[in-house]
């Protein structure tokens, strides 16, 4: 999957009281921040990145500067213009895009718009993308959820298959991923995020409650999502193929959340 994403680079510039180093030139405080655009063209926070690497001038005491959080605010102080390079990294192994910035002082504010494409990204960095917009496989997820979520619903009550999900201790639930990851198709569709930081899961993550263990964190309805010390793990149940969901549904029966079931 090729996913595209707007980013845009917003730099602000302004002369400061200071002796110039060079004749004619005067002394400037400048400062570039990087942000990501949504759908409708707004700026919102690039956090599919998780650093910025500005490489400045060579002149610069300090060329190479690393920011780690949005948005990536880089400032400094200076009289001559210059091209620079910016790396961007994700939590992709070699997920690093470069991009290259003009930083002049024609106007006091400006902004350039760049086109960055993330290849193949993994189902963690899928998550933060979608705060920027829909990813380009979104429209088929939906399609399918709804082409067989009616035959679903007949055969097994998936809020009630959710909700038993909820209430099993740590060692059924282990089971029950050991499962779904033996058991899945490429149609599932499954979030397993081992940083453990948190996930929403679309509008299951609208209710959330605490699990048997204190440790997990339960989304309900029919996306489920755990959220283990080691990390978080979510399944659209809607997606799962119908011997996955029959085989949980029988796990289910012979445990003691059994009941919630009927």
């Amino acid at each position: 999957m090729i996913v595209e994403r707007e980013i845009k680079l917003v730099t602000e510039q302004h002369n400061i009281d200071k002796p110039p180093q060079m004749e004619g030139f005067p002394m400037k405080e400048w400062s570039v921040e990087i942000y990501l655009l949504d759908q409708n063209g707004k700026k919102v926070p690039a956090k599919c990145f998780t650093k910025a690497v500005y490489n400045l001038h060579p002149s610069f005491a300090n060329p190479t500067q690393t920011f780690t959080e949005p948005p990536f605010r880089c400032s400094n102080e200076g009289w001559g213009e210059f091209e620079m390079t910016i790396d961007l990294y994700t939590t992709e192994k070699g997920g690093k895009q470069t991009v290259v910035h003009d930083l002049n002082f024609m106007k006091p504010t400006y902004d350039v718009t760049k086109t960055i494409t993330f290849r193949n990204p993994s189902q963690h960095l899928q998550t933060l993308l979608r705060d920027s917009g829909p990813l380009p496989t979104d429209e088929d997820r939906k399609a399918r959820k709804g082409a067989d979520g009616g035959k679903k619903k007949k055969q097994w009550d998936l809020e009630k298959l959710a909700s038993a999900l909820t209430k099993l201790g740590e060692d059924d639930l282990i089971q029950v991923i050991q499962m779904i990851h033996d058991h899945r198709n490429d149609d599932t569709y499954v979030l397993n995020n081992p940083d453990g930081k948190p996930l929403t899961a679309g509008p299951a993550a609208a209710l959330m409650g605490a699990g048997a263990n204190a440790d997990i964190c339960v989304y309900l309805l029919t996306e489920f999502s755990i959220r283990p010390a080691a990390g978080e793990f979510s399944v659209d149940l809607y997606t799962m193929p119908d011997n996955l969901t029959k085989m949980l549904w029988e796990f289910i029966s012979t445990t003691d959340q059994g009941h919630r079931l009927k």
